[in-house]
Parts: structure tokens; C-alpha cells; sequence
């Protein structure tokens, strides 16, 4: 691969700081030109992370630089269509984090901006490059799990709280993306349900259960509120199951079986047995992805279609969620080159809460 440093960082907050962080410390890969942001304190923080990178308060010298050759935005989800359309629009080649963006319409517009520009368009679905979800699909591909039954997934943590989006938007994402690589199919009907405790409109939990034409059920179970951490998905099949922790860094393969036969399905799972993965980490993974596709000018594992998927999901569990658990209806269209995309949908508002408006005024100085 090239060493040329020819990408740039587009906050360096929570999420950002990582992203600059590995990209400062892989060099020969990462190739980190410039970092971008609004805060004098994140500025000073890019400095210490990555001293040979130029650092600007707005993005105007990175769209105008011709070394930049990729964008990676980690910028509140807020601003993340505005800033994608305008790297776009300055031929760049673009990854944002999740959520793509939190209109579905404006997620269609990058895709069709990237489509007639030629240019790469990412989105930053870490789980799909963990070592331990691809060793789980491969299993899943060879067979080893049989016909899948049934996934239940729990992102739980006490902290961090936050005001301007709700847990579903801000835990769900990494999971809805992984449950429908793992599965290979496209859910048809949504259900939300959830709670706000510490800020009225602002779901601290919800439970989202997914419905599969194939008759696959999903669970997540997402919450702030919770007195331990727990990140684990557990893939039930008809001939074996299988858990991924990803706090206690376990896969681990169980031979109970879902066949449907009373008989054969076994009261305890045992132990188990555990499958080893390589202990990369993800972050790094997913950003070597990204230059590869800018380098190779192939379509990233994540493209713009499959944030486009979650971000329809996203909604229709909004929309579920606000009405109470209310069911929703999802019908997804085949497109030309045989992957399944969202057909347009009927109109679905996310609220944002009054929180969430002023940060995207504070991020207004990112604008072109």
C-alpha cells in the first residue's frame, strides 16, 4: 500500500480521537494528512495524537487540498449528511460513521452523489469488521450452526448519557448491521418498544424485535441504564449455538440444537466450546478496509447501501417506538445488480431532541 499520507479526520471527539488515533500510530497504512475540528481543547488533543498532521478548525482547507484523497467523518450524526455531500462535492472519497446520516432521504441523495461522482462511499459499521463476528459467519456459511433460528443481542452500560439522541440510535446501529450480515436476509416487520427516565422523549432503553420473511426472529436490547457492562450476540441454529461476548473476548460454540423437535432440544448448554478469532482490533481493520477501497476503487464491505438498510430500520423502529410498539412494516425492492435495497418508503420522522438542534448549530463552522 501506499504511505502517502492523503486522508483526513473530520472530528476528533469521542469516537474521532480513536479513529485519528489509529491512523496516527499506522502510518505506513493510515496515511493521516489532516484533522478537522470546531473545539479549541479537540484541536490541541489532535496535535498530541498525531504531531505530523495539519490540524484545522474548519474543513474548507481539506476540501480545497488535492493530497486529501479520503474523508472520514466522526462528527455528531447530525451534521454527517451535510459534510459527506460536501466532500462529495470535493471529490473526495468518503467514510462516516453510523448512523450514515438520520434521513433516509438524505442517505439516498450520498448514494446517488457518490454513484455519479465514481467516488467511495463508506459507512462505519465496526462490528462487520470484528475478528470474532467474521470467524461467526463463516461458521454460519460452512454450516456448522445449521438453519438459523433466532439472534438476541444486549448493548448494555451505565453511561454514557446522552441528550441529544436516544439509545436505539446510538447503541443499535453496530448491531442491526451485523445481525443482517449474520442472517443474509432483510427484515419485514419492526417493533420498538422502550423508556425514558432521565430526559423526557429521550428512550434511556429500548427492545427492538426484527421479523425475517425466512421466520428468523432478532432481539436487541439496548440501555445506559444498567448497572454492569454487557456487549454479547447469540446465534441460535438447528443444529448448534453460539455466543460472542465482546467484553469477556469469547466466541464460544454450543452443541444444543433448534431443530423444532421437542425431543432433541437439550435443557442446559454446558460449557461449550470456545473458537479462537485473531485479536485485531476492528478499528484498525475497518480503516485499512476503507483505504483499500479508495486505493483498489472496490465497494466497501459497508457501503452506502447497507447504511441505507440500517438507517430504514432505524426508522421504522423510531416509528414503532413512538407509537407504542406498534408494528411496522418494512418491503424492500431487488435492484439491478441483484442485491436487495429499500424501496422509498413512506415518510417516518425521528425526532430530534431541542439538545440535538443546538450541537448542530455548533458544528454549523464545519459547513463549506
Amino acid at each position: 500500500m501506499s504511505d502517502q499520507r492523503n486522508i483526513a479526520v473530520i472530528g476528533c471527539g469521542g469516537w474521532g480521537r480513536n479513529i485519528v488515533r489509529v491512523l496516527a500510530a499506522h502510518g505506513g497504512f493510515g496515511a493521516l494528512r489532516a484533522v478537522v475540528d470546531p473545539s479549541k481543547a479537540r484541536r490541541v488533543m489532535a496535535r498530541e495524537l498525531a504531531p505530523e498532521a495539519a490540524v484545522h478548525e474548519h474543513p474548507s482547507p481539506v476540501w480545497e487540498d488535492p493530497g486529501v484523497r479520503g474523508v472520514m467523518i466522526a462528527t455528531p450524526a447530525e451534521t454527517h449528511y451535510r459534510l459527506a455531500r460536501d466532500a462529495l462535492a470535493a471529490s473526495k472519497d468518503v467514510f462516516v460513521e453510523k448512523p450514515m446520516t438520520i434521513d433516509v432521504n438524505e442517505a439516498r441523495d450520498l448514494l446517488a452523489r457518490a454513484a455519479a461522482t465514481g467516488r467511495v462511499l463508506m459507512v462505519g459499521h465496526l462490528l462487520e469488521y470484528h475478528p470474532a463476528i467474521l470467524t461467526l459467519r463463516q461458521l454460519i456459511r460452512d454450516g456448522e450452526l445449521g438453519s438459523i433460528r433466532y439472534v438476541v443481542s444486549n448493548r448494555l452500560n451505565l453511561g454514557k448519557i446522552r441528550t441529544e439522541e436516544n439509545a436505539l440510535w446510538s447503541f443499535a446501529p453496530h448491531d442491526l448491521a451485523a445481525i443482517l450480515r449474520l442472517v443474509d436476509a432483510l427484515p419485514r416487520q419492526v417493533v420498538a418498544t422502550g423508556g425514558s427516565y432521565l430526559k423526557p422523549d429521550v428512550a434511556d432503553v429500548t427492545v427492538t424485535q426484527l421479523l425475517f420473511d425466512n421466520n428468523v426472529g432478532c432481539h436487541i436490547f439496548v440501555s445506559w441504564l444498567h448497572p454492569f457492562k454487557e456487549q454479547k450476540l447469540v446465534v441460535i441454529g438447528s443444529r448448534r449455538m453460539a455466543s460472542f461476548d465482546d467484553v469477556a473476548k469469547r466466541l464460544v460454540l454450543y452443541d444444543q440444537r433448534a431443530d423444532g423437535e421437542p425431543g432433541r432440544l437439550a435443557p442446559g448448554c454446558g460449557d461449550g466450546t470456545d473458537v479462537a478469532f485473531p485479536l485485531t482490533e476492528p478499528l484498525r481493520e475497518e480503516c485499512r478496509h476503507f483505504i483499500e477501497c479508495m486505493e483498489g476503487r472496490l465497494t466497501p464491505r459497508t457501503d452506502g447501501a447497507d447504511g441505507l438498510r440500517v438507517l430504514r430500520i432505524l426508522h421504522a423502529a423510531q416509528q414503532s417506538l413512538m407509537a407504542d410498539g406498534h408494528p411496522v412494516k418494512l418491503q424492500w425492492l431487488a435492484d439491478s445488480d441483484g442485491r436487495t435495497d429499500p424501496e422509498r418508503p413512506a415518510p417516518v420522522i425521528a425526532t430530534i431532541p431541542p439538545a440535538a438542534a443546538g450541537r448542530r448549530h455548533a458544528y454549523e463552522s464545519l459547513r463549506s
